[in-house]
């Protein structure tokens, strides 16, 4: 994997993890725990 994929692959998990706060409201741990598995990935 080149420096590339490796950007494009970091800035995918940034903008998942953006979309993840604003449905947690920006507190990840009191996400219920059947959701669990969707985020951490």
């Amino acid at each position: 994997m080149d420096t590339q994929d490796f950007v494009k692959k970091l800035h995918k998990d940034q903008e998942k993890q953006e979309k993840n706060k604003k449905h947690g409201h920006g507190s990840p741990n009191k996400v219920l725990p059947t959701k669990q598995h969707g985020t951490n990935k």
